[in-house]
């Protein structure tokens, strides 16, 4: 019981400690080099105004805006279109058919660096916004490590209950397993995370690592072509980037659903035996305090709430980190047991080929 007790507030103190290494974007530099930045889009017309008033507002020059409509079925092209008349910087692209064995959005990625001009490549997500001087801060950040790839996790609205549990979990993934730096400071790629909606790339790492051709059918190609940034030698720095960019991943129950169960069981390494691990690990530490914790109310036995506690504090401390709400740590219970779910619920559909379904397109 002692060890138990002992080992969740070590991993209070790990996270604090592994968090001081993480950099934040408060200083800024300046180039007179393009920026290319970079958007692709498949039936975003709920985002499109939102995300071309941000970027708008960008305040390095020059910089250049390139958004693809990869197929879009709604109104998103005609939206494009109208919301940035008369702006010369910024320029609309039909994407092109999907050949075989590419992912839909690597393929837009790719086509989006084949018209960018800029030095350096800056790839949102459509549901992305950002502060005005998020060029300049990240340039600072790239500069002082000497990057090839500049990237970090956004602050993420939570509308949804299942998106309450879900999305801000992929921050106390990474801040907690994640040696930051051991992730910043050197090339092994086996230490590496990244975030899709937010990849800042210098043009020279780009091409070199072989830019998103290399990675044409991962599904959690973020990371990938970050490990092929690192095998050509570049650093990659992971930076905090709650306070400076949002991305209102999903609206829906059903859009958290579909988009964790597409990348979670690619993320363990597609391997059984990690997925088995870690639904122990994550039960042990991070369900079983809660009903130990009612046990030790009961029982009038109070050092059976000191782990809930201690995952409390530390939930609190990357949630604070991160710029999610106050109360949000409250659930990690419940979250992690919603991570099992989702986690053995996407291993189950790889193992029997199902494909996974995201934006009318299915991979297997």
């Amino acid at each position: 019981m002692n060890l138990f007790i002992v080992i969740p507030f070590l991993f209070v103190l790990a996270t604090f400690i592994n968090l001081l290494f993480l950099p934040k974007l408060s200083r800024v530099t300046t180039t007179d080099e393009l920026v290319s930045v970079l958007v692709p889009m498949r039936n975003e017309e709920r985002n499109v105004e939102g995300l071309i008033e941000s970027i708008k507002k960008i305040t390095h020059s020059p910089v250049e805006f390139i958004l693809l409509d990869d197929g879009s079925t709604d109104h998103t092209r005609e939206l494009l279109t109208t919301l940035t008349i008369g702006d010369s910087r910024f320029r609309i692209i039909d994407g092109k058919p999907l050949p075989e064995g590419w992912v839909g959005k690597v393929h837009a990625c790719k086509e989006l660096s084949s018209h960018a001009q800029g030095a350096y490549y800056l790839y949102l997500d459509a549901d992305v916004r950002v502060s005005p001087s998020i060029v300049e801060k990240v340039l600072f950040q790239m500069n002082r490590y000497g990057s090839g790839l500049v990237t970090g996790f956004p602050q993420f609205p939570i509308p949804s209950i299942l998106s309450k549990m879900l999305v801000p979990f992929q921050h106390f993934l990474v801040y907690f397993h994640l040696p930051i730096a051991v992730s910043n400071h050197t090339t092994k790629r086996a230490f590496t995370a990244a975030h899709g909606a937010f990849m800042f790339f210098k043009k020279e790492a780009y091409d070199e690592c072989g830019g998103h051709e290399a990675v044409k059918s991962s599904l959690l190609e973020d990371v990938h072509i970050t490990r092929k940034v690192k095998e050509k030698g570049w650093k990659v720095t992971l930076v905090n980037i709650s306070h400076d960019v949002s991305c209102h991943m999903y609206d829906t129950n059903k859009e958290v659903w579909e988009g964790f169960l597409k990348n979670i069981y690619t993320g363990t390494g597609r391997s059984p035996l990690s997925v088995v691990l870690i639904s122990l690990f994550y039960f042990i530490f991070f369900i079983l305090p809660l009903p130990l914790a009612l046990y030790g109310v009961v029982a009038g036995e109070w050092t059976c709430i000191l782990p809930l506690l201690a995952i409390w504090m530390q939930t609190l401390i990357i949630d604070v980190a991160s710029n999610q709400s106050r109360w949000h740590f409250l659930l990690i219970p419940f979250a992690s047991l919603c991570f099992i779910s989702i986690m053995w619920a996407s291993m189950l559909k790889g193992l029997k080929k199902q494909g996974y379904t995201w934006k009318g397109r299915t991979y297997t």
